[in-house]
């Protein structure tokens, strides 16, 4: 049921509006930004050091603490919950490459009779169901 509201017509909403989050990100990437520079000030005028080098260095120190924060968020984030029962079943298939020689198992899938997998940009060859 698609309500409209009484008090917009067609010509009042715009769908061609920016939605403002490329701005947000800029604005945030100038801000973190100057946030560097202003420690990278201060411990160039508290420890008398090059101000190139320890903005440099402030930098370099922010991007790492920026990437491991990434990382432990991964870390933190728990796996997808498992497929339905009936989404994936259990098959005992050997593929061949007919080029390089490649065997590969496969032991799931969506259907009983899955497509071959490509090795070398060619179809592999079905050697026989493991029993």
């Amino acid at each position: 049921m698609n309500e409209v509201h009484p008090a917009l017509s067609d010509d009042d909403v715009r769908t061609d509006a920016p939605t403002g989050r490329g701005t947000s990100r800029w604005v945030r990437l100038t801000v973190r930004i100057g946030l560097v520079f202003v420690v990278a000030l201060g411990v160039s005028l508290a420890f008398d050091t090059p101000l190139f080098a320890t903005f440099a260095a402030v930098l370099l120190g922010a991007l790492i603490l920026r990437v491991g924060w990434f990382f432990l968020q991964q870390f933190a984030t728990p796996p997808p919950p498992p497929p339905d029962p009936g989404t994936i079943r259990k098959v005992k298939l050997v593929y061949r490459c007919s080029i390089c020689g490649t065997e590969v198992r496969m032991t799931a899938a969506p259907t009983e009779d899955p497509e071959a997998p490509r090795h070398c940009l060619e179809d592999m060859d079905l050697v026989a169901p493991i029993e």
